[in-house]
């Protein structure tokens, strides 16, 4: 055997010889969804407010975070803090069916380190994810990630705590793929707009709103480029803050554009947008109906000996049942999360 085919030969393992460089990921390479949660809505409130925090655990939203950054003005970080612990211990989070976060501050700040400590100790059984802001590249979720693994191992914490990473730097989304690789805890990215504009010093006549001076929406290509990367590692993608919470059709509309785009979810950062998110982001019945319909028709297809079929004039695949279960998955979600409510 020359040494031509010796080197490109494969070895037992089915990697070939030199030709192969150690990592390479072929084509067939898939990331499966990393953690499946009903993701609508999710509803900011400042831990600052007790009461607030109360009354969010009682809407509609699918998803709460406690804001111990942006929302808290820096004399009241500490107590927010107390607060979050308190509220997270003390509020039956899961037997409201919420998903519950904490967004807690930068790496850039000294009151990051407190928050995962005090949390991660005193009400680490309770939280659903960490919310890590501003993002910039992989080793910032590293640097939370094994701050959680030491304390989760020294409390004897059985409850993973996830990580969820916003998106909202230039750095950030210049990085966002190897951000979405990550892997260990994370399992969503969200779309922050509003420091995102700051940072690439972008005009914007409010926080999620367009400038009409573009021919568009001047978010489209950032937010298609972090749904990508969500998509091809596993992750969920959700789409951040409309800040004029008195223009419900500028919401709607941004919300849709997302939706579009593939985003599962919206902020919601009044509780005036929480019905608004859920709404558009959940298939009408007619939608569902018609997803069911495609895996019926593709399965009498299948019995019959046919890779294709047709529903309602149009040809349907068997790319059009992975779009269908996406749809059914959804339906399937929101229908779990409202049978408690439907029984009491």
């Amino acid at each position: 055997m020359s040494g031509a085919k010796e080197a490109g030969r494969c070895d037992a393992t089915g990697q070939g010889g030199s030709d192969f460089q150690e990592g390479h990921q072929m084509s067939h390479t898939l990331h499966p969804l990393r953690k499946q949660r009903l993701h609508r809505s999710e509803l900011a409130v400042p831990a600052s407010n007790p009461s607030m925090v109360e009354k969010a655990a009682d809407s509609a939203a699918d998803v709460v975070f406690l804001d111990l950054e942006d929302a808290v003005a820096p004399p009241e970080k500490d107590q927010a803090r107390k607060n979050a612990v308190q509220l997270l211990n003390d509020i039956d989070w899961a037997g409201k069916g919420k998903t519950v976060s904490v967004r807690i501050n930068g790496l850039d700040t000294h009151y990051m380190y407190r928050d995962v400590v005090d949390l991660m100790e005193q009400a680490g059984d309770r939280i659903d994810t960490l919310l890590v802001p501003k993002v910039g590249v992989p080793s910032d979720l590293y640097m939370v990630e094994a701050m959680v693994n030491q304390i989760e191992q020294a409390c004897g914490l059985t409850t993973r705590v996830g990580l969820e990473a916003l998106i909202e730097t230039a750095l950030g989304m210049a990085n966002v793929e190897a951000i979405a690789q990550f892997g260990g805890r994370l399992e969503c990215l969200h779309f922050g707009v509003a420091d995102y504009a700051a940072s690439m010093r972008a005009r914007t006549t409010n926080i999620g709103g367009l400038n009409p001076d573009y021919p568009g929406d001047q978010w489209h290509a950032s937010i298609t480029r972090m749904v990508i990367a969500c998509r091809a590692y596993g992750l969920r993608a959700v789409d951040g803050p409309f800040g004029d919470f008195s223009d419900p059709e500028g919401y709607i509309a941004g919300a849709r554009r997302a939706a579009a785009l593939g985003c599962e979810g919206k902020w919601a950062i009044h509780p005036s947008q929480i019905d608004m998110a859920n709404e558009v982001f959940s298939p009408p019945q007619a939608e569902v109906t018609k997803a069911q319909r495609i895996i019926e028709e593709l399965k009498a297809a299948e019995a019959a000996g046919k890779g294709a079929a047709s529903l309602d004039g149009k040809m349907i695949d068997a790319a059009s049942e992975k779009m269908a279960q996406n749809v059914i998955d959804v339906a399937n979600a929101i229908a779990a999360k409202e049978r408690p409510i439907a029984a009491e």
